[in-house]
């Protein structure tokens, strides 16, 4: 992983077409200072020639949320165009609170309605086995309107700005599939609109979307029942141990869990829905349960629906993990606003707040990127020098051993970047995170600061 070296921003921004070549290049000098800064607000992450130069950047008409990230995307579909194994386009919205800028009149209602920022769509494109993350194929910032008192149900579907139309506005923003890639588009409930699975049925899309509504299905012996209750009466056809992050409700943990599967049409609703057509839909669904969950815990239960055959119990696991890896975008979330802290922006105007928002995103990217970079078998032996500067590597193990090893492997270099950051010996079972990498990371940056100023002169 080479994000992490010199050229960040080249990598990501070299391409952007922002009306004025100074103003890439001005982009891609700020994307490297940022992806070394990525802590607390613009000031504190900048110092002040660059952050003037921010300013002046996000006030340039040219300068938008689109044209930002266009050449990240780009970026994005460059590296996979160049991975042969199958890719997950992972699908997620998240709120961004920006309930202090009352200045930017165009936020809508957040929350219960009280809050104002926006929803922000992402989809990140992650490696199908290895989980690491390639980027952002499509950003969404969305406003939500607050709805007219009367409105009939009839009103709110022709709505061309409603939320539940992010979903498959966003499958129409992806980029043709290549003939040779393979990629699996993944959500949770949220995403269980069939205005969503019809577009991707539509684009030849393939998916595994967890189920939220209990819809009409026709079964094969032409029986129409409901979908839950169908799932649910199949027998198990095997089990599986999948390994559960934490959550608020629960400590991470190792299930055992049930696996069984069956084929339904997902029938029309008698009312018409939005854009998707009026026909059925063939799907495979896969129920994970928990038959025995430990005392006092919730039981796990997953019902996923996929338009791949299932024909298999492996290919029912193949389902499951590909759902189970879900969590990096929520992890993409939380180095959103805990890693480069996307909601401490203070603009005044939508103008200049919404490229800022680009601009971060793909630095939060970045932090995944240590994760990976600490997890890649393929580069543990590898000469630390790859994937971070020289400098870094000799001031960290000057840190670590009291004497420079400018000859570390990527595996010496990133365990002593989570020790760095706090990562304790008695968790050495469990590899370190992005979080902790990042404490790391930034501590690092100020040995390299440091050095830099206390460097002699020539």
């Amino acid at each position: 992983m080479d994000d992490l070296a010199a050229g960040f921003g080249r990598r990501q921004f070299g391409d952007a077409a922002l009306g004025d070549a100074r103003r890439t290049a001005r982009l891609v000098s700020l994307a490297d200072t940022l992806v070394a800064h990525p802590a607390g607000t613009f000031p504190q992450k900048l110092p002040a020639d660059e952050l003037k130069a921010l300013y002046r950047l996000l006030d340039a008409d040219d300068v938008t949320h689109a044209s930002v990230l266009a050449s990240h995307f780009a970026a994005t579909q460059a590296r996979l165009a160049a991975f042969v194994d199958p890719v997950l386009i992972l699908h997620d919205t998240t709120v961004l609170d920006y309930s202090g800028l009352h200045a930017v009149e165009t936020l809508g209602p957040i929350g219960d309605g009280h809050g104002r920022g926006y929803y922000c769509h992402n989809s990140l494109a992650v490696a199908a086995g290895t989980r690491a993350v390639f980027g952002l194929v499509a950003q969404t910032l969305h406003r939500r309107r607050v709805v007219p008192r009367g409105e009939t149900k009839a009103q709110r579907h022709a709505r061309p700005d409603r939320e539940s139309l992010l979903w498959g506005n966003a499958v129409a923003s992806l980029p043709p599939l290549a003939p040779s890639q393979t990629q699996i588009d993944v959500a949770d409930r949220g995403a269980d609109v069939l205005e969503f699975l019809d577009a991707l049925t539509v684009a030849g899309r393939r998916y595994v979307v967890r189920s939220q509504h209990d819809r009409r299905v026709q079964t094969a012996e032409s029986a129409v029942e409901k979908l839950h209750t169908v799932a649910r009466a199949r027998p198990s056809q095997g089990t599986r141990e999948v390994p559960l992050s934490a959550t608020a409700d629960r400590p991470a943990r190792v299930a055992t869990l049930s696996v069984s599967w069956t084929r339904v049409a997902l029938l029309p609703p008698r009312q018409p829905c939005g854009h998707a057509r009026d026909i059925p839909h063939d799907v495979d669904v896969v129920r994970v349960w928990e038959p025995t969950p430990p005392n006092g815990t919730e039981p796990i239960e997953w019902l996923l629906l996929t338009n791949l055959p299932v024909e298999s119990l492996d290919d029912a696991i193949a389902r499951i993990e590909w759902y189970a890896t879900r969590w990096v975008i929520e992890e993409y979330h939380k180095a959103m606003k805990t890693g480069v802290s996307i909601e401490a922006l203070q603009f005044r105007s939508a103008d200049t707040l919404e490229p800022a928002i680009a601009i971060l995103s793909v630095v939060a990217v970045a932090l995944l990127a240590l994760r990976d970079a600490s997890r890649n078998p393929a580069t543990t032996d590898h000469p630390a020098t790859t994937v971070v500067p020289p400098l870094g590597v000799r001031l960290l193990s000057q840190w670590k051993t009291k004497k420079p090893h400018p000859d570390w492997t990527v595996a010496q270099f990133f365990l002593a970047l989570a020790q760095l950051g706090g990562y304790g010996y008695a968790r050495k079972s469990k590899p370190p995170g992005w979080i902790v990498l990042w404490r790391g990371w930034i501590k690092l940056q100020t040995f390299l600061d440091a050095a830099e100023l206390f460097a002699p002169d020539g």
